[in-house]
Parts: structure tokens; C-alpha cells; sequence
């Protein structure tokens, strides 16, 4: 397995595509939007740079992992010849079934087609599919080049031989592979979310400010991020679309949304991405800073 596509070009998916370049991989990065594949390139680029600049990789390094990228706006021919197809499109129900039908459509019998879906689920994804038993969840954490967990989710169809396959594959690129079952919000999300929301609840009601609410986490539970900023970093809408989808998958009322984050996310407070969330970052270039403490 040689041959990597990655669907995608944001924040994961640029991610994905650097980690398996880095490692020898032929990736091909797909995105229908020109300037979000070179802005997606422009990301690998710099990340690669402050490597370069910690002396972890060598210039040739660096020059070989972008020359073993090269990007695409369509699917069709981006997947060409592609051993395994990872997507990584918005968290969008709706978006990732019509990928799907398209990749199912397009790709080799033997490609392998994977979803860096945070939530939604993999046996639903499958479905729309003539190869569920070669669909499974490869949930990578953000920022992608520096953590080292991947959550394997397999399917209610999801073969042993792919499951295996896949998680072999996550120990040559230098993560740790978990495999969880298929249910709302597999493991990550299912205790993470609950508790960014119970935050947003702490300051609906009042009890403390965003500033303290952050400190207590960080200074008496040692979380290197607040929950709040950390909500601003994932960003409010993508918080909210897991939150729903539990919500919806489990009928239980504890996964609700905290009305504060239904009504930030309508005034498309976002968080970082949109320079305002919890925390204003339009001053100062605070974004970049936050960003930067994970880089």
C-alpha cells in the first residue's frame, strides 16, 4: 500500500496528506477548490519548515515530502490507481454519503475507502456503498503531524482483513492505532464534547467567567488548554455538529447543546477560524499564537 488519496484539503486533510508524504507515501490531495489546495500546501510547507528549524527533518527531507504530494480538484482522478482513500471533508452528513457514493463508484474494487469522520457513523457511511466490508473510520486527532493517536472504527460490516490492514498502516506512519466500535461519537468526542459543553454551561449559568473557567481546568486538572479555548480552536460549529449527532444517535438528553453554543454558532462566532468565540482573536494576531502552541 503505496498509494494514498486524501479528500480534503483544510485542516485535517492537509495533515493526513503531510504525515503520509513524510513517510514515503505518494499522496494525492484532492480538493474542488484551487485556492484551498494551495493553502493546504502552503500549511505543509510551513509545518515542514518549523521541523527544518528544530533540525527533526533535513532539507532533502523536507523537499522530498512535498515532491511526493500533488493535488487535484476532481475525484475521479485523483483516485486513480489509489490503494486506500482517506476523506476528510466538512463533518457533514449529508456531504460525506454523496463522497462516498462517488468514491464507491470511481475507485478500483480493491481501494480501501476511509473517513476521518469525528462522529458520524461508519456503518451508515458503508451503506451507500457496493463495499461496506472495505469502509472503515481512520479518526485522526488535530493537529495530525504531532499527535499520535488515531481511533480505528470498523463498521458493522467492516472486514477483519481491512481492519487489520488499516491499523498496520497507522504504526508505519507513526501513530498509535485504537479500535473502537461504531457508536455516536466513538470514544474521543463521546467524553471530550460532554465536557467542552459542560464548560459552556458553567458560563451560561453564570457560575464563573471563560478566563477562570479555563484557569481551574488548566492550573487543577493540568489540561495544557482550557476547555473553552479549546472549543474555540476545534470551533463552535464543528463542536455543535458532534454534539447533535450524539444527541440524535443516543436520545439522551445529556448530550444536548448548551443554548450559548446553538446561539454563538448563529452568529457565526466560530472561534479561531472566524477571529471571535470564547476568546477575541482579531488583536494582536492572537489565532496564530493559539495555533502556533501546537505546532
Amino acid at each position: 500500500m503505496k498509494n494514498i488519496a486524501v479528500i480534503g484539503a483544510g485542516t485535517m486533510g492537509n495533515g493526513i496528506a503531510h504525515v503520509f508524504a513524510q513517510k514515503g507515501f505518494t499522496v494525492r490531495l484532492i480538493d474542488i477548490s484551487e485556492k484551498a489546495l494551495e493553502k493546504g500546501l502552503l500549511t505543509i510547507t510551513k509545518n515542514l519548515d518549523r521541523m527544518l528549524a528544530k533540525e527533526r527533518i533535513s532539507e532533502e527531507e523536507k523537499a522530498q515530502t512535498l515532491a511526493n504530494i500533488s493535488t487535484f480538484t476532481t475525484v475521479a482522478e485523483g483516485v486513480k490507481n489509489t490503494d486506500l482513500v482517506i476523506e476528510a471533508a466538512t463533518e457533514n452528513e449529508n456531504l460525506k454519503l454523496k463522497i462516498f457514493k462517488e468514491l464507491d463508484a470511481v475507485c478500483n474494487a480493491n481501494t480501501i475507502l476511509a473517513t476521518n469522520t469525528s462522529s458520524i457513523s461508519i456503518t451508515k457511511i458503508a451503506a451507500v456503498t457496493n463495499r461496506p466490508e472495505m469502509v472503515i473510520g481512520m479518526h485522526f486527532m488535530n493537529p495530525v503531524p504531532i499527535m499520535k493517536l488515531v481511533e480505528i472504527i470498523r463498521g458493522y460490516s467492516t472486514s477483519n482483513e481491512v481492519t487489520n490492514t488499516i491499523m498496520e498502516l497507522s504504526k508505519t506512519i507513526g501513530k498509535t492505532p485504537t479500535e473502537v466500535n461504531d457508536y455516536p461519537g466513538f470514544v474521543a468526542n463521546r467524553i471530550l464534547m460532554p465536557m467542552l459543553n459542560e464548560a459552556i454551561e458553567t458560563l451560561y449559568n453564570g457560575v464563573a467567567g471563560v478566563t477562570e473557567i479555563d484557569t481551574v481546568m488548566k492550573l487543577g486538572m493540568a489540561h495544557p488548554m482550557g476547555p473553552l479555548q479549546l472549543a474555540d480552536f476545534i470551533g463552535l460549529d464543528v463542536c455543535l455538529s458532534i454534539l447533535n449527532v450524539m444527541y440524535n444517535g443516543f436520545k439522551n438528553p445529556k448530550y444536548a447543546p448548551c443554548p450559548l453554543l446553538v446561539n454563538m454558532v448563529a452568529a457565526g462566532k466560530l472561534g479561531v477560524k472566524s477571529g471571535e468565540g470564547f476568546y477575541d482573536y482579531t488583536e494582536n494576531r492572537k489565532a496564530e499564537k493559539v495555533a502556533k502552541m501546537f505546532a
